[in-house]
């Protein structure tokens, strides 16, 4: 499974260069320009694209639709089992929810669904990776990725979403013995995990349709970024690194870590799938890295920052001897956003096809 220290929410930075502005401009265009044209009233309610924020602005688009919610629902939960490997079934049982008046989505990601199907006013705490704008004033009920179980029963929830990385497992018991309702949804690393993640949060909530919904509006803006993305880019050779110069970890990504999926839709290619890697993160090695000759190395914000930068990545052994190192052609984004996999990976494709554009262009990240 991948590092569990991977959803913090935030936002990326914005592309520098007057042919990253061209790109994003187009981008821009793909993401608005619908197809009812000049004067069309926005579709975004019933599953159109719609005008989005841009991800530097660090907020959500909430759904404008006002949906009919059907309470109680009976919903399935994974049942959490802190010695089940990534290769063995999840298990289900049954929760009932029937109040959402005070809703607590323990991940950063599950908030930022809540939030856009148009319930952020019932939420009241938040994962210190919650960090859009429209969470920033909600007390926070973890310290770094740990939730502390009197935090969150101090907040009088009545309902609590989790997913499976959600610990730790102690907290959760503790959090479960107290009768509150704890609906724990399965993760998402790509696409076609995405869209039933965003239905599964609004079942549980009561509000299907909304779920519906937002899988069709985020379908359609895909389609509109992947159009508008793919010949702008390229197909460079990206490495994703995951970095933890604190602790000592240097992965590189390779199929399944997600960044593999959000390099694909961009019209890049992933160094890691292409040099052969079986599994999602693997330990780096400077003759494999060398051998990959990736032209761009993508890494989370704190990863980058954890190893001194640029200036300590590139003394990593073998990337000083990719393009990538020699060109210091590094691209990061604030962690979690990235593989967030949630309402604003619209958003994330276009920057992210906004930054390796410039990058080709020999206007650096």
């Amino acid at each position: 499974m991948a590092p569990a220290a991977f959803r913090p929410s935030a936002h990326a930075r914005p592309g520098r260069g007057a042919r990253a502005l061209a790109a994003a401009c187009a981008l821009a265009l793909a993401l608005t320009g619908c197809s009812g044209g000049a004067g069309a009233p926005d579709d975004t309610a019933s599953g159109g694209t719609g005008d989005i924020p841009e991800l530097a602005e660090n907020r959500l688009q909430p759904l404008e639709e006002d949906f009919v919610q059907q309470l109680p629902v009976t919903v399935d939960s994974v049942v959490l089992d802190p010695y089940r490997s990534s290769d063995d079934p999840l298990e289900y049982e049954q929760v009932e929810v029937t109040d959402t008046s005070r809703i607590l989505p323990l991940p950063g990601g599950l908030a930022e669904i809540v939030f856009t199907l148009g319930l952020g006013d019932r939420v009241v705490g938040r994962d210190v990776a919650a960090t859009f704008d429209e969470a920033a004033d909600l007390p926070v009920v973890t310290s770094g990725h740990e939730v502390s179980a009197e935090s969150v029963l101090a907040l009088e929830p009545t309902v609590i979403l989790a997913d499976t990385r959600t610990g730790p497992p102690e907290a959760i018991e503790q959090i479960q013995r107290s009768g509150i309702p704890v609906v724990i949804i399965e993760e998402a690393w790509s696409f076609d995990e995405m869209y039933p993640r965003f239905e599964r949060v609004a079942r549980a909530l009561g509000v299907p349709d909304a779920g519906t919904a937002l899988a069709e509006r985020t379908r359609a803006q895909m389609a509109e970024v992947r159009e508008g993305s793919a010949e702008a880019v390229g197909s460079p050779l990206v490495a994703f690194l995951y970095l933890r110069g604190t602790a000592g970890v240097y992965l590189i990504g390779g199929p399944g870590s997600g960044a593999d999926a959000m390099l694909a839709e961009v019209g890049a290619r992933d160094a890691g799938v292409e040099m052969g890697l079986t599994a999602p993160f693997t330990p780096i090695t400077g003759e494999a890295l060398i051998a990959a000759q990736p032209e761009v190395i993508l890494v989370m914000t704190k990863g980058l920052e954890s190893v001194g930068g640029v200036d300590g990545l590139v003394e990593i052994p073998g990337v000083a001897q990719t393009p990538a190192g020699r060109d210091r052609a590094v691209i990061d984004f604030e962690d979690g956003v990235l593989l967030n996999f949630g309402p604003r990976t619209p958003q994330v494709i276009a920057a992210l096809a906004e930054e390796l554009t410039a990058v080709a262009a020999g206007e650096g990240p």
